[in-house]
This record gives structure tokens, sequence and C-alpha cells, in this order.
């Protein structure tokens, strides 16, 4: 089984990414702006910005942003989204290499995409970018897996008809992993609960969005499909379903 490159994974996933992933709750960025500086007129990189999701709550609360994206498709879905917004910086760049000026931000966030990156080279390029005092916040909107029948259906799915679930699942990043990030400084962690609802083409964009899900074409994608159905048609009140999530952010600096 061949895997994408990280850089090119979603590029023909773009619009239901754009439409269908899930956003974050408001509760992040209060922590960000009680614990990592986040104000207006604060300078922050987001790393692996993708659509640009993370980057538009960033904008709201007055941040000038570098949105770092190498994937030249996700990073288009941004600029038509966000290209209007005075402190709206779109980079054509990696997290391993930005091209920002050494000292240049105050805050670095890397929302859902710290998993792909090279960690060692990574790092490195953070130390250089940060001023003095800046912050490093890494988060990730962990689906729930358990706790209702659709969730654990929801899971089911993925194992039985996506091959390469698991193989790049942002769960192989475990607490260790980000503290030897963090290292020598440590990293604090606060989990916030998050939730989209769904109807049935909302569900199977949401599905169709990651990036281990079997597109058309594929022999796995028509049962996949059929079977996303039968479950939400077993468990949907009122035309909708529910997806669960953890957002976990962790937060520090970097010695």
């Amino acid at each position: 089984m061949t895997v994408k490159a990280a850089t090119e994974r979603f590029s023909d996933r773009v619009e239901n990414y754009a439409k269908y992933r899930p956003g974050y709750p408001e509760a992040a960025l209060d922590l960000l702006e009680h614990e990592c500086a986040l104000a207006p007129g604060t300078t922050v990189a987001d790393l692996g910005s993708g659509t640009g999701i993370f980057s538009a709550l960033l904008l709201a609360r007055g941040a000038r942003v570098y949105a770092v994206e190498p994937n030249a498709a996700m990073r288009a879905a941004a600029e038509q989204r966000l290209g209007g917004e005075s402190g709206f910086v779109s980079v054509a760049a990696t997290a391993e290499d930005t091209g920002l000026e050494a000292g240049s931000v105050d805050l670095i966030v890397a929302a859902q995409s710290f998993h792909w990156f090279e960690r060692a080279q990574a790092r490195r390029e953070f130390v250089r970018l940060l001023r003095p005092g800046g912050h490093v916040a890494l988060i990730w909107n962990e689906r729930v897996i358990d706790g209702t029948p659709f969730l654990r259906g929801y899971e089911r799915i993925l194992r039985d008809y996506a091959p390469e679930y698991g193989i790049v699942d942002h769960r192989d990043i475990s607490p260790e992993d980000v503290a030897a990030f963090y290292a020598p400084g440590k990293a604090q962690l606060q989990v916030f609960p998050y939730r989209q609802r769904f109807d049935f083409e909302g569900l199977k964009g949401r599905l169709l969005s990651s990036s281990y899900s079997p597109e058309e074409g594929h022999p796995n994608h028509v049962p996949m499909i059929n079977a996303l159905r039968r479950l939400f048609e077993t468990y949907e009140e009122n035309g909708t379903v529910a997806l669960a999530y953890a957002t976990r952010v962790f937060y520090g600096r970097l010695e």
C-alpha cells in the first residue's frame, strides 16, 4: 500500500475539508489568550494551516496570522476564505522551513497538523521563529470513538473500510512525544468538549474529508458509504447525528 506524502494528501479533498471538518471551541481560544498572550496585534504562525479553519479564529481575536501551508489546493481555499482579512498572510512553505524571519512571531500554533511534521526539524524552526518568551500550542480535535452506539459504529466503519486508518491517525502522537518536543520545558494540557451535528450528506462529507477514507474508484468506497448510510438511518434523531470530540490543547514554551 502506498501512502501519499503529507503535503499531497488533501489535494483532492479540499471542498469536503473546508465544509465539514470541525471547528474549535471558543474556550480553546480563551485559553490561548489567558496562557499564551494571544491578543489583538499578536503575531501568530499557524503551521499546517490547511483551509484556514483555525486561522479564522485567530483573526477574529485580532491576531496577525502567518498561515503556513505547503499544499497548494488547501492554501488556495484559505486565501479565498480569508484573503480579505487585513491580518492574514498566506505562506507557501512547510513547518520545517517556513521562510519567515527569525524572532518574528509571538505564538506558534499547529491545529490538527503536528502529526505530519518532521519533529526535530520543526522544533529547530519553532525555536528560530519565536521571540523571547513566545509560546507554542499544539491542538487536536480528537474524535470520541466510544460512548454511544453511533460513535462506536462510525469507528468500526473506518477500521473495516479505510486501510490507511491508523497509519496516519494523529493518535500516534503520544503524550510522551509531546513532552519530548517541549523538553526541557514542560507542556500543559487542557481538554475541551466539542460537537458537530450532521444530516447524512454532511456526515458523508465529513467521512470523505479524512485523508485515509477510500475515494470513488477504490473497491471499498461504495461499501463504506452504504455502511455509513445504514449507521445513520439506525441512529439519526430528527434527521441528524452527532460526532463528539475532545479538543486537546498542549501549550508551553520551548527552551
